[in-house]
Parts: structure tokens; C-alpha cells; sequence
């Protein structure tokens, strides 16, 4: 099997696990994958193709650094802003996926943001998110998608204001699980902002320290993916085709 197939599945996986999870919207939202070693060449899904029916096959490739990939008749514009963008100015961001789930999009629309940490999921945030605060409407252009890139930096996470969350990684389930648990996070912050009582926020030395231990787990993050995946062969392998 080549890179590019193995890419190709795993991100078909992540699609339809995403899907599974009810973290998708709609026949929106998008999810990339490099394919090259300097990013030019990634793979993205088709526009309006619902993610729980995405197969490997569907995935088209484009060149980042070719505006007539950006004319692709299966290509949603805000895909090509953003993720063609991000893909080449950003090499190091082997994976992009973009997502607008409830409870991360939830706290996108505060007025801070932040992902407080108040538990271990939430710590792994700790000090780690970009935070975008200029929402402008849909993001349909290259200078948009650009300002995103540069908002992103060093960091593999972008909070999103009033808009939803994108993170990057170096690999598909590595990403995965990051925008699995930043959900997870914002669900249980959510949760312990409705209860209307103080929150009870760990110590920056502890924060950081969890964050860091977190860090250190990738092969948890892998795994994970790897557990989703096996779920998905016993119901229904036809994403891998």
C-alpha cells in the first residue's frame, strides 16, 4: 500500500468516525490530509458529500500552490481558503480538520474563549490554543485563509470565534483524538459554566504539567484512532474503498 492510499483511508476513516460521533454538520466541514513532505499536495474532501459516506476513492487531490485547484468543480471554496492555505503556508501541518460541534463552537461564542482547565481533558489545552476573535463571515477567500494560518503560528489549535474549532497534527489519529477530547473538554467546561456555581480552576503548575504529560501519550492518540477504526471494519469497512 502506498502513503497516499494509507492517508486516503484513515482520513475516509476519520470521516465517517466524525459522523458516528454526531460532531459533523450538515454537508459541512472539511478534513485534509499532506501527502507530499513540503505539503504542496493534500487530499480533501469532496463539497456536500456527507461524512458518513465518504470513501477513500472520494478524496481529491489538489495542489496547494496551484490557484486552478482552487477551481475544482468538487471544491468548496471555504475548503480551498482555508485548508489550501493553512497546507501551504504551514508544511508542518500534515492534517487539517475543521469542525463546528456543539460544545467547542459553544465556547468559541464567548467572550473569552479559553478553554479553562478545570479537569484533566481540559488541561491538555492549557496555554496551547491559538484564539481567532475577528469573525468576518464566511471564510471564502485566500487572504482569509491566510489570516487563519498566521493566527494558527507555532500552535496546532485554532479557537475559532463564533465560528468553531480547527486543529492540526502530524498524523491522522493524532488529530483525531485532539478534536475528539477538545469537544469532550468543552462539553464538561459548558457543563460546569450551566451549573451557575464558581468554577474550580486548576493551578497553572498543574495545568501545565497535565498538558505536558499529554503530550508525551501520543501513541494513546494513535490508539485510540486505531480502536475507532477496528469499530468501523466490523460495521461497515466500505470507507476504506
Amino acid at each position: 500500500m502506498t502513503d497516499e492510499q494509507r492517508i486516503r483511508i484513515d482520513l475516509a476513516a476519520a470521516f465517517r468516525i466524525t459522523a458516528k460521533l454526531g460532531l459533523h454538520e450538515a454537508v459541512a466541514n472539511h478534513f485534509s490530509a499532506a501527502v507530499s513532505e513540503d505539503g504542496r499536495w493534500f487530499l480533501l474532501n469532496p463539497k456536500w458529500r456527507h461524512f458518513s459516506r465518504i470513501r477513500a476513492s472520494d478524496l481529491v487531490l489538489l495542489d496547494a500552490k496551484d490557484v486552478a485547484s482552487s477551481r475544482h468543480p468538487d471544491i468548496d471554496p471555504t475548503a480551498w481558503s482555508i485548508h489550501g492555505q493553512i497546507h501551504r503556508l504551514l508544511p508542518k501541518a500534515r492534517v487539517v480538520m475543521h469542525l463546528h460541534p456543539i460544545h467547542a463552537t459553544t465556547i468559541a461564542c464567548l467572550e473569552d474563549p479559553t478553554i479553562l482547565p478545570i479537569e484533566q481533558n481540559s488541561a491538555r489545552y492549557f496555554n496551547r490554543v491559538a484564539q481567532d476573535t475577528n469573525y468576518g463571515g464566511m471564510a471564502d477567500t485566500v487572504a482569509e485563509g491566510e489570516r487563519l494560518a498566521h493566527l494558527l503560528g507555532d500552535r496546532s489549535r485554532l479557537m475559532m470565534g463564533n465560528h468553531g474549532v480547527l486543529v492540526t497534527a502530524e498524523n491522522v489519529g493524532e488529530a483525531f483524538d485532539d478534536i475528539y477530547t477538545l469537544e469532550r473538554a468543552c462539553q464538561i467546561l459548558v457543563n460546569a459554566y450551566a451549573t451557575g456555581q464558581p468554577l474550580k480552576i486548576l493551578d497553572a503548575d498543574v495545568a501545565e504539567k497535565t498538558a505536558r504529560a499529554w503530550e508525551g501519550i501520543t501513541d494513546f492518540s494513535r490508539e485510540h484512532f486505531a480502536e475507532m477504526k477496528r469499530i468501523l471494519d466490523a460495521e461497515d469497512p466500505s470507507y476504506a474503498t
